[in-house]
């Protein structure tokens, strides 16, 4: 069965040319023109992966994105934007987004993100050898779920890619890490992100898994070099 994409984008003829390029890829591709549809058409399901424009008339890309995290669900979403600025990406990343292309942008440059996406999927259905929960401390990290887990019971969503970084450190601990590899390993096509995107996505898992953030015992960072994993914390 082929993979199935949303396009969500108001302006008719980019979603055009972005469904036909898909569509020559092999992909299945539905577009829809607002936010609200395109929640209406994520939850009748079927849906993979999601090309998702943060400028939309009834309700924009950014709250779209933050219900269907809220609501479990775990697709691949690639924001696009007119909004370039650091903040806007970090702040797409917030809300759960896996991946930002600036308009105007490259149509191989958009299909490049797709495929790596979609390539990167099957991470999450595999559990890391002790079992796909692993215990942090005081949390416990589904990996299969994208999710952390509090001594509460109360459950935080993680964006595909915080999956990813955080599952290689793991896999990889004690070892340092460098950021050309999780460049690689995380986001796996020609065109890389900022380090910056890196950066926030360890501080916010951080935020999640570390007693102390400021004071991290088990997610470090080797300042100029990479990041490493403690799987029994330290100081």
């Amino acid at each position: 069965m082929s993979v199935r994409i949303l396009v969500v984008e108001d302006e008719q003829h980019l979603a055009e040319g972005i469904s036909e390029n898909l569509q020559q890829e092999g992909y299945a591709v539905e577009t829809v023109g607002d936010g609200e549809s395109a929640l209406l058409r994520w939850r009748s399901g079927g849906i993979d992966l999601m090309v998702l424009d943060v400028m939309l008339p009834r309700r924009d890309g950014f709250s779209v994105c933050r219900a269907i995290r809220d609501e479990g669900g775990r697709l691949p979403i690639l924001f696009l934007t007119a909004k370039t600025s650091d903040d806007d990406r970090v702040y797409g990343l917030e809300m759960g987004g896996d991946d930002y292309l600036g308009k105007p942008f490259n149509l191989r440059e958009l299909l490049l993100r797709v495929r790596g996406m979609l390539r990167r999927q099957d991470w999450y259905g595999q559990a890391l050898p002790a079992g796909p929960t692993v215990r942090i401390g005081d949390v416990t990290v589904d990996f299969r779920k994208g999710e952390v887990i509090d001594p509460g019971g109360e459950r935080s969503s993680l964006a595909e890619k915080e999956v990813l970084i955080l599952r290689l450190l793991v896999e990889r601990a004690p070892e340092l890490v460098s950021r050309d590899e999780i460049l690689e390993r995380v986001w796996g096509y020609e065109v890389s992100p900022s380090t910056r995107a890196v950066e926030h996505m360890v501080v916010h898992l951080r935020k999640l898994i570390e007693p102390d953030p400021e004071r991290p015992s088990y997610l470090h960072t080797v300042r100029g070099l990479g990041y490493r994993f403690s799987p029994g914390g330290e100081g």
